[in-house]
C-alpha cells in the first residue's frame, strides 16, 4: 500500500514537473511570438535581406561664369557574393583577366567567406559593362562616381582633390565638404537561407541625393592666363616656383591663385617633379607629395621686403609722424646702434622727399620714419591692420605671421622691420592687407566661395564674409593710392606702367635665410584703376637666376596680366 501511494506521489511530481516545463515553454513561446516578435522579425529580415550602397554624385565646382572645374565620371565597383558563386574558377579567371589583376589577389577575395567582398573600385564604365555582360553568378557590378577635373592641373592647389571614398582631401574640396557631398542611397534585396537572391521578389531602393554645386569667384579665363604667365617666367628665370594672386580689393573675391608648378588633379599621387617615387620610402614619398600639394600663397610665409613699405608708410601717415614734403638724406646706408644697414642703391639717393623716398624704395627713409613711429605704435598698427591674425581665407592650413615678441624688439629690429625684413607673412596676408589699405580702409576677408546652388541651379545659400571698417582713415587710404600710383608712373615700378591705365603698385626684392645662400625672392604688387581699385595682382618669383630685382622681372608679369584682364573685366582705358 505504501509503495502504491509512493508511486502515485512520484507520478504526480513528474506530472507537475512536466506541466511546469510545458507551461514555461508555452509562456516563452507566447513571449517570443507576441512581446519579442519585432526583434526576431528584424533578425530574420537581416538574414534574408542584403544591403548594397548606391553612391551619391558629389556636387560640382563651377567658376564665376559657370564653367565646370570639378565634376564626376561614372565608374564601377566590382564585388562578389560568396554564397551565390557557382563556378569560382570561372569567376577568378574572368575577373583577373578583365580587371588586369593578379590571379592570386582575386582568388583570395573570391574564396573569402563573407556576405560581400569588394574586388576593385573606380573601374571604368566600359570594363564594368563588359563584366556585367558576362552574367557571372555571384558577381555584382555597381555604378559609382569618381571625381573628374576637366582642366587637369588648373588651380590644382586651390580646388584640391578627393580620395577613394570621394571625400575631399585638400583645398576647396575639403573646405566645402558638407555642401559638396551627397547622401548615399541603398538597394535592399531578399535572399534565401543560402544567401541566393530570390527572383520575382521586388527589391527596395532608396535613391541617393546628389551634393550641391559650389560656385566660386575664381575665373577660369583669368586663372588660365595667369598660370601661363607664371609658367613662362618660371622657365625664363629658372626659378624654384612662382605664385600669382589676383583679387578684388573691394570685396575680397579671389579671381585667380596660381602656384606653379601645379599638379594633375586626375593623378594627384604622381609627383610632378619627374622624380621616380619607386626608389623612395613610404615616408619620403608622402613628404614629397605633401610638398607638391602645398599652396604657397596660404601655407608658406616669406619676408615681404619692400612691399611692406606700403604698411609702414600707411601707419606713419595715419599716426602723423611723416608728411609728404618731409626731407630726408640717403648716403646709401643708415647706422642704427652698431649696425650699418644699406640701401639697395650703393651710392645712395642723396636728398629726397618722403614721396621720392617711396618712389625710390629707399631703405634709409623708411628706417627713419619707422624709428619715428616707435615700437609701441608699430605693433599697434600691425594689430590694427590685421597682420597678427589669420586672413580667414576659405582654404585649409593658412599659416600665421611669424613676428618678434614686442619686448624683444630693439632699434635695429625696428629699423629692419620698417622695410619688410626680419619677420615673415603669407602672400595672401600681404595681398589682403594692401587691398584693405587702398580700398578706403576696410579690412576684407579673401575668399573663393560665393554661393551654393541645387541641382536645378537655384540658390541654396549665399556666403557672407566679414568686413572690418576704419583700419585707416579714407584720407590716408587716398594718399596711399596717389603715392603708389607715382611709384609706377615715376618710380621703381615703371615696368608695370600701361598707357591709358592708372596703375598703383610697389616692387620688392628680399633675400632668403640664410643670407649667405644668396637666394632672393622677387615680387610686385599692383592694383588698377589706381583711383578706385577693382583688381589687385601680386607676383612672387622664388629664387630666380640672373637678374633678380622685383621691378625688373615681377612687375612686367603683372603688367602683361593687367593688359589682358582689365579690358576683359570691363575696365576701360582713360
Amino acid at each position: 500500500m505504501k509503495n502504491k501511494t509512493y508511486n502515485k506521489k512520484k507520478i504526480l511530481v513528474v506530472f507537475l514537473c512536466a506541466v511546469t516545463v510545458i507551461l514555461a515553454l508555452v509562456g516563452r513561446l507566447v513571449y517570443l511570438m507576441v512581446f519579442d516578435a519585432e526583434y526576431y522579425q528584424k533578425k530574420a529580415e537581416a538574414l534574408h535581406e542584403r544591403e548594397r550602397e548606391i553612391k551619391a554624385a558629389r556636387g560640382e565646382i563651377i567658376d564665376t561664369n559657370g564653367t565646370v572645374l570639378a565634376t564626376n565620371k561614372t565608374v564601377c565597383t566590382i564585388s562578389v557574393i560568396h554564397s551565390q558563386i557557382t563556378d569560382s574558377e570561372q569567376v577568378i579567371q574572368a575577373l583577373a583577366q578583365t580587371l588586369e589583376m593578379e590571379e592570386e589577389t582575386v582568388r583570395k577575395k573570391v574564396e573569402k567567406v563573407s556576405s560581400m567582398e569588394r574586388i576593385k573600385t573606380n573601374v571604368d564604365k566600359e570594363t564594368g559593362d563588359k563584366i556585367r555582360d558576362m552574367e557571372l553568378d555571384g558577381v555584382k557590378v555597381d555604378e559609382d562616381f569618381k571625381r573628374y577635373y576637366p582642366y587637369n592641373d588648373l588651380a590644382s592647389k586651390v580646388l584640391g582633390f578627393t580620395g577613394g571614398d570621394n571625400q575631399g582631401i585638400i583645398g576647396l574640396e575639403v573646405k566645402y565638404e558638407e555642401y559638396l557631398k551627397g547622401i548615399n542611397g541603398m538597394i535592399l534585396t531578399t535572399t534565401d537561407a543560402r544567401g541566393v537572391e530570390l527572383e520575382g521578389v521586388a527589391e527596395d531602393r532608396l535613391e541617393p541625393v546628389a551634393g550641391n554645386t559650389l560656385q566660386i569667384s575664381l575665373d577660369y579665363n583669368i586663372q588660365t592666363y595667369a598660370q601661363q604667365m607664371a609658367e613662362k617666367v618660371m622657365e625664363e628665370k629658372q626659378a624654384d616656383k612662382v605664385a600669382i594672386l589676383l583679387m578684388n580689393p573691394q570685396n575680397g573675391e579671389i579671381l585667380a591663385m596660381v602656384n606653379v608648378p601645379e599638379f594633375d588633379l586626375n593623378d594627384p599621387f604622381t609627383l610632378n617633379t619627374g622624380e621616380e617615387s619607386s626608389n623612395m620610402s613610404d615616408e619620403e614619398k608622402q613628404d614629397a607629395l605633401n610638398q607638391m600639394w602645398r599652396n604657397g600663397c596660404i601655407n608658406d610665409t616669406y619676408e615681404p621686403g619692400s612691399i611692406f613699405k606700403i604698411i609702414t608708410a600707411s601707419a606713419c601717415l595715419e599716426e602723423g609722424v611723416v608728411h609728404l614734403d618731409d626731407s630726408f638724406s640717403c648716403p646709401g646706408y643708415r647706422i642704427v646702434e652698431d649696425r650699418k644697414i644699406r640701401c639697395h642703391k650703393v651710392g645712395g639717393h642723396g636728398a629726397e622727399t618722403f614721396v621720392q623716398g617711396i618712389q625710390n624704395s629707399c631703405n634709409p627713409v623708411f628706417i627713419d620714419i619707422g624709428l619715428r613711429l616707435g615700437v609701441d605704435n608699430f605693433y599697434k598698427y600691425f594689430q590694427q591692420f590685421g597682420l597678427l591674425n589669420l586672413t580667414g581665407v576659405d582654404l585649409p592650413g593658412e599659416a600665421g605671421t611669424i613676428m618678434h615678441k614686442k619686448e624683444n624688439v630693439g632699434l635695429v629690429e625696428l629699423a629692419t622691420m620698417s622695410f619688410g625684413q626680419s619677420f615673415q607673412v603669407t602672400p595672401i596676408q600681404m595681398a589682403t592687407t594692401v587691398s584693405s589699405l587702398v580700398n578706403g580702409g576696410r579690412r576684407i576677408t579673401p575668399h573663393f566661395g560665393v554661393r551654393v546652388l541645387d541641382s536645378d541651379g537655384n540658390e541654396v545659400e549665399e556666403f557672407q564674409c566679414e568686413e572690418k571698417k576704419g583700419i585707416i582713415s579714407e584720407e590716408t587710404s587716398a594718399t596711399m593710392r596717389v603715392l603708389l600710383k607715382s611709384v609706377v608712373s615715376e618710380g621703381s615700378g615703371k615696368s608695370a606702367y600701361i598707357e591709358g591705365y592708372e596703375i598703383g603698385g610697389k616692387t620688392a626684392t628680399s633675400q632668403t635665410l640664410p643670407r649667405s645662400a644668396n637666394k632672393y625672392i622677387s615680387s610686385f604688387i599692383g592694383f588698377a584703376p589706381a583711383d578706385h581699385p577693382q583688381v589687385l595682382g601680386m607676383c612672387i618669383i622664388y629664387n630666380p637666376q640672373g637678374v633678380y630685382y622685383g621691378g625688373t622681372i615681377a612687375a612686367p608679369v603683372i603688367r602683361e596680366i593687367f593688359e589682358n584682364i582689365l579690358p576683359y573685366l570691363g575696365i576701360e582705358k582713360e
